[in-house]
């Protein structure tokens, strides 16, 4: 286990001083990941006018939710650090990429990673943070503007598909599993972290009901950018019923 010698006031500062200078922070793996971003959600919220909403933002609500690190992320980045074997040479896509923290580390495991977000503006903050975060001359994620309901990859491209906080509302929860159906290989899995919401409560169940195994192979309480929350993590797989979408 590492042990982290900086005091929680120590710790405390340096987040304060990142975070003015617009950067997130993150303890993964035993070091430090520092994260671009615009702002803070709460400023970006404060300062978005009915004229500055993106395009499509009265039918999609493209609020600026990527702008935040969630613990979800963590969580996930952190459980691919401790596994590496997991996306070791494995052909992975991030889902709702976000500042990309997950798949940074899942590239630093080995993983061939496509990351994808809705939003471009989130694509140039994450390829900042793999130039600032992986060695000079690594392999870094490549970065993607996508939509998953309508996924520009081959049906069965991803032996790992990761999420983190995909299913925040109830909407999501048919797009998201039609995208599982579509590009995950048919022996790969998907890691998705889900905080403990009521607004995602029942999504295993309903995805056990089209056929597909899901575990939890970690939960536990994370604390990230003033949230508290616990996080479970699901590894999912398919079953030998799977309802495929047509």
């Amino acid at each position: 286990m590492t042990t982290i010698t900086h005091s929680h006031d120590q710790n405390a500062a340096a987040a304060a001083q990142a975070d003015a200078a617009g950067f997130v922070m993150a303890e993964v793996a035993g070091r430090t990941w520092m994260l671009e971003r615009p702002a803070d959600l709460e400023s970006l919220w404060e300062a978005m006018g009915e004229g500055a909403a993106a395009p499509g933002w009265e039918a999609d609500e493209r609020l600026p939710y990527w702008v935040e690190l969630w613990p979800a992320a963590v969580l996930l980045a952190r459980a691919i650090a401790a596994r590496p074997e997991l996306v070791a040479g494995r052909t992975c896509l991030d889902a709702g990429c976000g500042l990309g923290l997950p798949a940074l580390v899942a590239a630093s495991c080995g993983g061939r990673v496509l990351a994808f977000d809705y939003e471009p503006e989130a694509l140039i903050y994450a390829r900042r943070n793999a130039a600032r975060n992986l060695a000079p001359g690594a392999p870094a994620p490549l970065f993607a503007a996508m939509d998953w309901r309508r996924p520009a990859v081959s049906q069965g491209a991803a032996e790992v598909i990761l999420g983190a906080d995909i299913l925040y509302e109830r909407r999501f929860f048919e797009p998201v599993a039609a995208f599982l159906d579509h590009a995950l290989a048919p022996a790969g899995r998907a890691l998705i972290a889900d905080p403990e919401r009521s607004v995602s409560a029942g999504a295993c169940e309903r995805l056990r009901a089209l056929g597909w195994r899901i575990e939890t192979p970690l939960t536990a309480k994370v604390a990230q950018s003033g949230q508290n929350m616990t996080v479970h993590l699901r590894e999912i797989t398919r079953g030998g019923n799977i309802t495929r979408n047509t």
